[in-house]
C-alpha cells in the first residue's frame, strides 16, 4: 500500500471549496457543513434485523461577530455528528483514511480515523468534545484524508531498489 500525492487525492474530492489551501503534499483538508446533536438512542443487535441509528438534531449556528461572513457551532462537552462539504469517490484498489487536525485536539476535541472506501457521499464523522466546549467555525478545515492505493507495487519500484542495490555495491 502507498500513499498518493495530495494533488492526485484532490482529484478524488468533489465539494472542496478552496484547493489552494486545502490540498497538501499527501492530504486534503476536510471542511465542516453541517452539526447535529446525537438523539441519544441507538441500537446495534447481532443480525441488524434491530438496528436503530442514533437520531440527529441539528445544531444552531451564531455569529460571534456582526462582521462575520461565518456563523459559528457552540458545542458542549459530548458527541456530534459532523457532516462535511466534501465527499469521495475512490477507485477500487483505493482506501482513504479521515483523521482529525491537530488543531481540533489542541481544541479539546477528536473523533477516530475512519478507513474509507467506495463512494462516501456524504462524508461524516463522530465528533467527540472533552473540553467543557469548543467553538467550531462554519467551513472549518478540522479533519484531512490521506488517500492509499493498495494492491501490485509499481512498475518503477523493481527498478528503484534495483539501482539502490547496484550502488551498494560499487
Amino acid at each position: 500500500m502507498e500513499p498518493i500525492s495530495g494533488k492526485e487525492a484532490a482529484s478524488r474530492i468533489q465539494g472542496m471549496l478552496n484547493s489552494k489551501f486545502q490540498v497538501h503534499g499527501y492530504s486534503v483538508d476536510v471542511t465542516v457543513r453541517k452539526v447535529y446533536a446525537v438523539d441519544p438512542i441507538g441500537e446495534v443487535d447481532f443480525g441488524g434485523s434491530e438496528y436503530r441509528a442514533a437520531g440527529r438534531v441539528s445544531v444552531a449556528t451564531h455569529r460571534r461577530r456582526r462582521e462575520d461572513k461565518y456563523e459559528w457551532w457552540d458545542l458542549s462537552r459530548g458527541c456530534y455528528f459532523l457532516e462535511f462539504n466534501e465527499s469521495l469517490d475512490l477507485g477500487e484498489n483505493e482506501l482513504a483514511q479521515l483523521e482529525p487536525d491537530e488543531r481540533l485536539l489542541r481544541a479539546g476535541a477528536a473523533h477516530v480515523p475512519l478507513m474509507l472506501r467506495g463512494r462516501v457521499a456524504p462524508l461524516e464523522a463522530l465528533l467527540v468534545v472533552d473540553a467543557l466546549h469548543i467553538l467550531v467555525k462554519q467551513n472549518a478545515r478540522i479533519s484531512r484524508v490521506r488517500v492509499f492505493r493498495f494492491g501490485a507495487p509499481s512498475k518503477a519500484a523493481p527498478a528503484k531498489a534495483a539501482k539502490k542495490a547496484q550502488k551498494r555495491r560499487r
